[in-house]
């Protein structure tokens, strides 16, 4: 409308609703790569967000970025700083009490020189003892009293970064009064009262000592916790004699504060057990570390170390809502957290869009997830397959077939399905050349209908037997093995959904696997071949399906090495023994009776197979492959195509 502006501009209120979906199809064919070469889909889905989906970085990159920071930070310089600054510090002021005390003749100084020259070693205790002496020269009082001074303001900011502007003034008042209200509004929270309103009136009074601004006490005491904890692990780092240098020095420093300092760390450490409070580091470096540097290097290790459990997702339930993506920022930068928002995006997305779900077992693939792994086999095994389509057909019209585009009348009987265009123009002709005047409603009689004809295709039934021991994994068969497996599943399902296919996998026993059991299956160390039980139940597969082809391939790579009893047990001895031979050639006997087509596809080069396979299938009247494991999904689609043809 006229008068109207409009502004256009980027889209600020959450997320983009114009935005495509998250394509995650490459991380499920790649996590779908990894199950069916072995993996369960837990490992599958656990090494895709550690390694990075394709081009990306994972946790893992984000972890060692992490190692890189800490170690550096272990070389950035030595803890004791603050001790030895001090003796340095101590060493010039009487350097300059000397030199004013040599230029003066009286007793007073003589005796002034023989103090300063019996001063205990220890750098506390000399500054303690000298906190009564008169100082001649005002540039040594200077330097003597910035030890105390300088110590103590590194003390406190480290502490509490907001505290700088009372140091200045040198408001200790104030400093103590924050300290003992901090400490009631602690004391309140572990005993679980409600500190909504104290916390309040708190940051009202004294928020200027705490620049983060924590929105509650939980916030607070987190900020606190990580600080204090960072000074205890300093104190922790350092020699004995080191530590208990710094501590008199702290003391002396604080004076009336030290008791509140102390309480205050008891209480954040009951709030905060599980913080690294007692551990310590040993740091080296070319820089001798001040105070608050040291610390601040500690928690920063501290920080890195808990990132890197984080990233390490090593814990039981461990998941991508775990890792800290404000701590990854602040530590790795926000190109790493920008990696991790996108590994979170993908895992959730996985779950969104269905491609895994969880079932009683755990984590599973979805069957839209089946169907994306079978295309994606199927379109790597055998690219050209469509055109291969309607090789194996049977001219006549059916209601289960393809349309050919040509269409008859409907007769009484007919299940084809209706040709709603040409049905429709017959209505309407017959109305217009009935009532040639004006639009009339149109109504349908019954020599009006038309239906389209089809060709109607054979059926097969079809048992894909997969041997599944041990060797298969040993020797890298088990990933070609599945996605042949895959692949002929949605073959059927998508280009010749009238057969009836069944997976037969088997290894000391047999058993029929659906697409998910398939893929989920892992490798185990059971020894055994069971082929018979394999051949029993794919007869028992195409009994169920008597007016349909009968075929069954056979993927193994070495001979049976057990069978059935009576009692249904499974017998397994190598080399074969001869019960174990006769009873599986007695299951390939009644599939030949049955006019069974039985192609054996052989992996490997064992002679004892080869002698087996050809032998059965002069008996069955098959054929024998020996494909390389990364051509199997070919030879076994080709094959199956050829042989529903009928013989």
């Amino acid at each position: 409308m006229a008068g109207n502006v409009f502004r256009y501009g980027a889209w600020r209120d959450g997320p983009d609703p114009l935005a495509p979906p998250y394509d995650v199809r490459a991380a499920v064919d790649e996590m779908g790569e990894r199950v069916l070469g072995g993996d369960s889909l837990r490992d599958a889905l656990r090494d895709l967000i550690r390694q990075g989906p394709r081009g990306e970085r994972g946790l893992d990159s984000l972890r060692e970025r992490a190692r890189r920071l800490r170690r550096e930070a272990m070389r950035r310089g030595n803890l004791d700083g603050a001790v030895t600054r001090a003796r340095q510090m101590l060493d010039q002021a009487l350097a300059t009490e000397r030199d004013a005390l040599a230029v003066r003749d009286d007793d007073d100084a003589r005796f002034n020189e023989a103090m300063l020259d019996s001063l205990p070693r220890s750098v506390s205790q000399a500054v303690s003892e000298l906190s009564e002496y008169d100082w001649t020269s005002q540039e040594a009082r200077d330097i003597y009293q910035q030890i105390l001074d300088g110590l103590r303001r590194e003390v406190v900011e480290q502490r509490f970064a907001g505290m700088k502007q009372a140091l200045q003034q040198g408001d200790f008042a104030e400093m103590s009064e924050m300290l003992g209200e901090l400490n009631d509004l602690l004391g309140k929270h572990a005993r679980g009262e409600d500190t909504t309103d104290a916390f309040r009136q708190f940051m009202e009074r004294h928020g200027q000592f705490f620049p983060d601004n924590p929105r509650d006490v939980d916030e607070l005491i987190d900020s606190l916790a990580r600080q204090a904890a960072a000074a205890e692990r300093l104190l922790r780092s350092l020699s004995p004699q080191q530590r208990e240098e710094l501590q008199q020095l702290m003391a002396q420093a604080l004076g009336p504060l030290q008791g509140q300092f102390a309480e205050l760390t008891d209480n954040l450490r009951a709030l905060r057990p599980n913080l690294e409070w007692g551990r310590g580091e040993r740091m080296r470096g070319p820089a001798d570390l001040g105070y608050g540097d040291a610390a601040s290097a500690l928690g920063e290790i501290a920080d890195l170390d808990e990132l890197i459990d984080q990233l390490g997702q090593e814990h039981p339930g461990a998941t991508l809502d775990d890792v800290d993506v404000e701590a990854v920022e602040r530590q790795l930068g926000r190109g790493a957290a920008d990696d991790l928002r996108r590994l979170r995006e993908l895992e959730r997305e996985l779950r969104r869009q269905g491609w895994v779900q969880r079932d009683a077992d755990g984590l599973t693939l979805s069957p839209k997830a089946l169907r994306r792994l079978g295309q994606s086999a199927l379109s790597a095994i055998f690219k050209d397959i469509a055109g291969k389509r309607g090789e194996h057909d049977m001219r006549d019209a059916g209601a289960a077939g393809d349309l050919i585009g040509s269409s008859r009348h409907w007769e009484f009987g007919d299940d084809q399905p209706l040709d709603v265009v040409r049905t429709i123009g017959n209505a309407v002709r017959r109305r217009a050349a009935s009532v040639p005047a004006g639009p009339l409603p149109v109504r349908l009689a019954p020599e009006d209908f038309e239906i389209a004809e089809t060709e109607r295709r054979a059926s097969a039934a079809v048992a894909l037997c997969v041997d599944l021991s041990y060797s298969m994994f040993a020797d890298g068969r088990w990933g070609p093995m599945k996605q042949t497996a895959l692949a002929l599943s949605h073959l059927v399902a998508t280009k010749y959904p009238q057969d009836a296919l069944q997976i037969i996998g088997f290894g000391r026993y047999a058993q029929a696997l659906s697409q998910g059991e398939l893929t989920a299956v892992e490798p185990t160390a059971e020894k055994g071949t069971n082929l018979q039980h394999a051949l029993k139940l794919a007869a028992r597969h195409l009994r169920r399906h008597p007016g349909a082809e009968p075929v069954v391939l056979v993927v193994t790579d070495g001979e049976p090495t057990s069978h059935l009893e009576e009692d249904g047990e499974s017998i397994f001895w190598w080399p074969p023994l001869p019960e174990t031979i006769q009873a599986t050639v007695r299951e390939v006997d009644l599939l030949t009776r049955y006019g069974a087509t039985l192609n054996l596809f052989m992996l490997g080069e064992d002679p004892g197979l080869q002698r087996f396979v050809s032998a059965i299938a002069k008996r069955n009247g098959g054929r024998v492959f020996s494909p390389d494991a990364a051509e199997l999904g070919r030879y076994v689609i080709d094959d199956y195509v050829r042989a529903r043809r009928g013989r």
